[in-house]
């Protein structure tokens, strides 16, 4: 009988990803979206749509009733307050897993953290996802969960990483920190891998897992930028970034945002996370409970990344 899994986010970036894998993986899937327009082509791929939020407590029961697993993507990444990030972030966590309880046989989840969880007081965006993190290992008490906490994801259909990767290919690195300041990077189909591993094998605990591309140590600037040059074929330039470059604009953001109503990307609190100076991780553990491995490093990664200027094909300009 076709397992069928559920999931939230699947019109973003990642949870497109991982949506289009798990088709091809022979799962039945059911989404929850916004509405069937904002869908794009997940009827077309076979996809079964629950119309609602992670605020409504009957669609999520719809999303999840009989399913085999839950994999949780959407989230929040835009805000200039602990409750913007929280509303999302940790309260879908918490109707989700009241969702769950409610059934008579629970499915298991996974739900897609960040690594910025690791660094709580870093950032509201980063609180917000440890807090959500610890709603699991504090009130799951009726089903079996684990969460994927990864670092910087790039790939196809990307919109944060792509504009760096762009500039970089054009000659020029804007830095916002340190440029020795090491993280790790992970190619967008990894991660889907990632998932379909814990589908398939699950692990054996209840757990908290990060994940890389396999760079021991990950990346620094340095690293990044030699990397861009030798798919471009050209010198790349670190440029750092002056602090009140961003810090002007980000006061500016958080100050127009209480204004206007809206959720801005670049906030104080967001500089703090950009400018930490150690984002790198390992997969050994997630790799010791699933079996999963990377495949793509950061150079098959942007060969693979169709977007920017030196995909395949294109010439730098």
């Amino acid at each position: 009988m076709t397992q069928t899994i559920a999931i939230t986010g699947a019109t973003g970036f990642i949870g497109q990803t991982i949506t289009r894998d798990l088709i091809k993986a022979g799962y039945r899937v059911r989404a929850l979206v916004r509405s069937v327009e904002r869908a794009g082509c997940l009827p077309a791929d076979g996809v079964e749509l629950v119309s609602g939020s992670l605020e409504d407590k009957e669609s999520l029961e719809s999303l999840t009733r009989d399913a085999s697993a839950v994999v949780h993507c959407a989230g929040a990444v835009r805000g200039a307050t602990q409750e913007q990030f929280d509303r999302v972030n940790v309260e879908g966590v918490r109707r989700l897993l009241q969702a769950l309880e409610s059934q008579d046989t629970p499915p298991r989840l996974l739900s897609l953290s960040s690594l910025a969880a690791r660094e709580p007081q870093l950032s509201f965006y980063s609180m917000s996802k440890y807090k959500g993190e610890q709603v699991l290992v504090n009130e799951a008490r009726r089903f079996a969960w684990d969460v994927l906490r990864p670092p910087a994801v790039y790939g196809p259909g990307d919109r944060e990483m792509l504009p760096l990767f762009s500039a970089m290919a054009r000659g020029i690195a804007p830095v916002p920190g340190a440029l020795q300041a090491r993280f790790s990077l992970l190619y967008v189909d990894d991660l889907a891998a990632a998932v379909l591993a814990w589908i398939r094998r699950g692990t054996a605990d209840n757990g908290i897992f990060t994940l890389d591309d396999g760079r021991e140590e990950g990346y620094d600037w340095h690293d990044v930028a030699a990397i861009v040059g030798q798919v471009c074929r050209r010198r790349v330039r670190l440029i750092r970034v002056p602090a009140l470059a961003l810090d002007i604009p980000a006061w500016l953001n958080r100050r127009a945002s209480r204004l206007f109503g809206y959720a801005p990307m670049l906030t104080p609190e967001k500089l703090r996370e950009l400018r930490h100076t150690d984002w790198a991780c390992d997969h050994a553990a997630l790799q010791a409970a699933t079996g999963w491995q990377p495949q793509v490093q950061l150079q098959e990664g942007l060969l693979r990344t169709p977007g920017w200027p030196c995909y395949p094909g294109k010439a730098a300009v």
